[in-house]
């Protein structure tokens, strides 16, 4: 405990003595371990990954040798590195990162043991000046070192840096080194990943070698140590990094260094390098308060969200790369839509939104978060998808246990620990109430402490109670986000529209304390500015309608067909639910007069809302089912389609 309270003494006093000379994002999230969902939605999958998904990841990471190659490197192992990929190191990383969240809320001591332990097998297999790679370190053990993907030369530990992994494995270091030294207290992590730092500052630079990492990662992961330890030479290096694309690297598009990137305009290459990338400029732009880098993020939002964005909030349409395809290029069945590409896409927006503090980025992250990540892992917390298609065939698709690159089961499970950061940010005298759903939140507004109490059965329910109690009364303002989909905007462009005749009734109000509240619209919020006090309550009550999704004509996949939402959850049609699996989705036509009723079933796929209706098959009556789309592959393969044909 002591040591915990000097290392946050001395995290308290870095920041206050760079208070003066240090530029931030303008809207500052509320951490996660100040919220605690209690809902049945979040709150569940939440225990899931911390009880299963975290636990399961680290057995799979023994069971394949990842967590062995680090003792191999150390010398405390005989054994020979295991693995196809030199990448394999970042999956632990993102494990233990995910793991610390877990102890930043719950104290576990046989985790924070386990832990411990792996972190001493870091250390050892750390090279006396820094690196750490543990295929290089290990090299002289493997035998097939020369067949083994993604590894430098065997001369040179840099060279090969466009394609081996370096950088990009230490980068996921840092982020779990900062989450363990915030979690616990303990140096043992954070030391590591600053001595790799300060190496990497030494190797690449203008008097050294100017190259960019092949696989974007590290840029957030020195802004992050750069935040804990006030050193401004990490955020420098960060940006180096950024400076060097379209400069050095081999001009490709694949790894978005085909151009400088305040040039860039448009989203290409791999898609989760990409995400990272521009995660990472809004990082170095706000910290370091060059706008350049604002304007050229804010250029290749605008193309993602305009040309780019799947109805899901996927990203990446072809599997030529992992790639963002060309614009308007959305295909369904062949649509890649990784799992790490959508959680880098909630990054990404998250941070758009801290910058500018508009609602239509948080309407972008909540579609990804709601449809395309969570379909990137089973109910149970074992099975993952590495792509995510909005179509499949009879032979249809299934999660895996675990992947040779095994980066999206990774993912999720330090993504899922801490999905509670994203829901609320305070700006000045404002607290920004992001994302909907039965929580509580302790919020530090000023000098004063905010209590925030929500009652919601979000996103099935639409009426949303907000019990707000400061510790003292005063006047401040509650800032209501608009959700684009209750505005009959999927998506702040033209990409997406609601169907004629579809769209919703409504218009915007609330109360407080029982009374209609006056309130004023600003960048896609409500906002309340009055004098509040303890136990005063918002009441407002979302228009949860299905809504018919038609899109882009340019988009040749989905011209004559529509997709279903209700709230921020895209529905599709699997196997099971037409006329009792009797008749083939790909046939299913849905007409544009026919009936959508809604119907609430708690012992169905772990409690969820069904969209029920009759379209049409062949010409003949066709009872359906439309579940969300996070849930379909949950139970036997078969077809699925979330864009299905119009009917007059």
């Amino acid at each position: 405990m002591l040591k915990r309270f000097l290392a946050l003494i001395l995290l308290v006093s870095v920041s206050v003595a760079n208070a003066a000379e240090k530029s931030d994002y303008p809207y500052q999230p509320v951490p996660f371990i100040d919220v605690k969902l209690t809902d049945t939605f979040w709150q569940p999958r939440i225990e899931v990954n911390r009880t299963v998904t975290i636990p399961f990841a680290f057995g799979k990471s023994e069971e394949t040798g990842r967590i062995e190659n680090f003792k191999v490197a150390g010398g405390l192992s005989k054994k020979a590195w295991t693995g196809g990929f030199g990448f394999n190191d970042s999956d632990v990383n993102k494990v233990i990162e995910g793991a610390s969240y877990c102890l930043s809320v719950k104290k576990e001591p046989k985790l924070d043991s386990y832990l411990d332990n792996l972190i001493s097998w870091y250390a050892a297999a750390q090279e006396d000046d820094g690196f750490l790679y543990t295929l290089w370190t290990a090299r002289k053990t493997v035998e097939d070192y020369k067949r083994v993907r993604c590894r430098p030369n065997e001369d040179d530990r840099w060279t090969n840096i466009h394609h081996a992994h370096q950088l990009y494995n230490v980068g996921h270091m840092y982020e779990a080194g900062v989450a363990h030294y915030l979690a616990t207290g303990k140096r043992t992590l954070l030391d590591v990943c600053i001595k790799n730092a300060d190496l990497i500052c030494k190797t690449f630079g203008p008097d050294g070698l100017q190259e960019p990492p092949g696989h974007q990662e590290i840029e957030i992961g020195l802004a992050k140590l750069y935040r804990v330890t006030g050193d401004r030479k990490y955020l420098d290096q960060a940006k180096f990094f950024l400076e060097m694309r379209g400069r050095h690297g081999g001009k490709k598009e694949y790894n978005q260094s085909h151009k400088p990137v305040l040039e860039q305009t448009e989203a290409v290459g791999h898609a989760v390098r990409a995400n990272y990338m521009y995660s990472s400029m809004a990082d170095v732009a706000a910290l370091s308060g060059d706008k350049k880098y604002i304007a050229a993020i804010d250029r290749i939002w605008n193309n993602v969200v305009s040309k780019k964005l799947y109805v899901t909030g996927g990203t990446g349409s072809t599997n030529r790369g992992e790639a963002y395809g060309k614009d308007y290029e959305l295909t369904n069945d062949k649509a890649y839509c990784e799992t790490c590409a959508a959680i880098a896409n909630v990054y990404w927006n998250h941070r758009m939104f801290l910058l500018h503090g508009d609602a239509k980025y948080i309407d972008v992250m909540e579609r990804s978060l709601y449809n395309n990540v969570l379909s990137g892992v089973s109910f149970d917390g074992k099975l993952f998808f590495y792509t995510n298609v909005l179509a499949a065939n009879e032979s249809g698709r299934e999660r895996k246990a675990w992947f040779g690159c095994a980066c999206c089961p990774s993912n999720i499970s330090r993504f899922i620990a801490s999905v509670g950061g994203y829901m609320y940010a305070i700006r000045e005298d404002a607290i920004y109430v992001n994302l909907y759903g039965q929580s509580q939140a302790d919020i530090k507004l000023g000098k004063r402490t905010v209590k925030l109490t929500q009652t919601s059965g979000y996103p099935w329910k639409g009426n949303v109670k907000i019990t707000v109690s400061p510790d003292k009364p005063g006047k401040f303002t509650v800032k209501l986000r608009l959700p684009g989909w209750a505005r009959n905007q999927p998506v702040p462009s033209d990409l997406y529209h609601v169907a004629p005749g579809n769209k919703t009734k409504w218009e915007f109000s609330c109360k407080v304390n029982g009374e209609d509240a006056e309130t004023t619209l600003d960048a896609g919020y409500a906002a309340m500015t009055r004098d509040w006090k303890a136990g005063d309550t918002v009441e407002v009550d979302w228009p949860l309608t299905v809504q018919r999704i038609l899109c882009n004509k340019k988009v040749e996949a989905n011209r004559g067909r529509a997709a279903m939402q209700r709230g921020p959850v895209v529905y599709c049609v699997e196997h099971h639910e037409v006329s009792g699996g009797e008749d083939k989705v790909a046939n299913l036509v849905l007409p544009d007069d026919a009936p959508l009723a809604v119907e609430h079933r708690d012992d169905f796929l772990q409690g969820v809302t069904v969209i029920t209706g009759t379209g049409q098959t062949a010409g003949k009556p066709t009872k359906f089912t439309a579940i969300p789309y996070y849930a379909w592959a949950n139970r036997e393969k078969g077809e699925m389609a979330v864009w299905l044909e119009r009917g007059k």
